[in-house]
């Protein structure tokens, strides 16, 4: 088996292992924030040099990821020149930063524990780390309702997502991935705002999604299986069910999935800004919604995240094992 690809194997695990252990510290640098900050000041400064604010959010949303594929490269080739003990270690911290398995889980937990509590208050400010639509009037069973959606969603662009690309390109490309999610975070919006600016991040991050939001039609349910009775053929049956059952083109899959492997309904109501959008239901309502419900999406989250690591980093290290010999 050759070294380069027994390499990447190992790298994938030591930063998954990075991740579930370290998660993501506050105070610790993170090239996510620097992507942030670059994409705050491209957005004042570019829509200055193009007659129409398409043109310059396309050219936002090409050069972002462009300039965070080619500096993670130069790193990650620095780094390599040096000793290739350096550029394992630079490739696995860089691809651990883009993989949000401990933060997802952290920051659901710290809402369930509010919640415990009895303190409301503290529970939707909590919330508020997590979601964008208002928290402010939200009672027990919507608060989880919105903590399972976003676990559920955040499990294809936090999790499954980062682990493909880097699996196809390393740290690269995985960073690459991150700058495009980043991007849509702040400026995907479809609001008067960012309506115009926001168009193709928006587009570009959807596309590459799409594939790792329909594999966790394969990874949900046989996650489930291992935490949830019937947990297999329920989230199976209702991911193909009511995956379009979302205003986006793919959160809809990972929500489906994990509606029926949890047997809750999720979607209806919401608020964003004070305007209320009704989105349509997804799962079947076996039970009503309880804190309950938020430990246990963690808890297949942590299931899907191992089986990505399995499937994933198994293929690599055979498809590259065959390429080789």
């Amino acid at each position: 088996m050759p070294t380069c690809s027994l390499n990447q194997f190992f790298i994938i695990i030591a930063a998954w292992l990075l991740d579930a252990f370290i998660g993501d510290p506050e105070r610790m640098p993170h090239p996510v924030r620097l992507i942030g900050t670059y994409i705050s000041w491209m957005e004042k400064r570019v829509p200055q040099w193009f007659a129409n604010k398409r043109a310059a959010g396309a050219f936002i949303g090409v050069v972002v990821p462009a300039t965070a594929y080619l500096c993670t490269a130069a790193i990650i080739n620095a780094a390599f020149s040096i000793t290739p003990w350096l550029g394992a270690i630079a490739s696995t911290v860089i691809i651990y930063y883009c993989l949000s398995t401990r933060c997802l889980a952290d920051e659901a937990c710290a809402i369930y524990k509010e919640l415990g509590t009895g303190n409301m208050a503290a529970a939707r400010q909590r919330l508020t780390r997590i979601v964008g639509r208002d928290t402010k009037n939200l009672d027990e069973q919507e608060i989880v309702r919105a903590t399972v959606e976003t676990v559920s969603e955040n499990t294809v662009d936090g999790i499954i997502s980062p682990l493909l690309f880097a699996v196809l390109g390393g740290a690269p490309l995985a960073m690459a991935f991150k700058a495009v999610s980043t991007l849509d975070s702040m400026i995907g919006y479809n609001n008067e705002h960012y309506r115009e600016l926001g168009w193709f991040s928006a587009r570009f991050d959807d596309w590459l999604n799409g594939i790792p939001a329909r594999l966790s039609l394969v990874l949900v349910p046989v996650a489930a299986l291992f935490c949830c009775p019937s947990g297999l053929l329920a989230s199976f049956r209702i991911g193909l069910r009511d995956r379009r059952n979302s205003p986006s083109p793919n959160s809809g899959f990972p929500e489906a999935c994990f509606a029926g492997a949890l047997g809750v309904q999720l979607g209806g109501p919401c608020s964003y800004g004070g305007v209320v959008a009704h989105k349509q239901l997804i799962g079947d309502k076996k039970h009503e919604l309880a804190a309950d419900d938020i430990k246990k999406a963690v808890r297949l989250m942590w299931l899907v995240s191992g089986l990505c690591l399995a499937v994933f980093a198994g293929l690599n290290f055979i498809v590259q094992g065959y390429i080789y010999l």
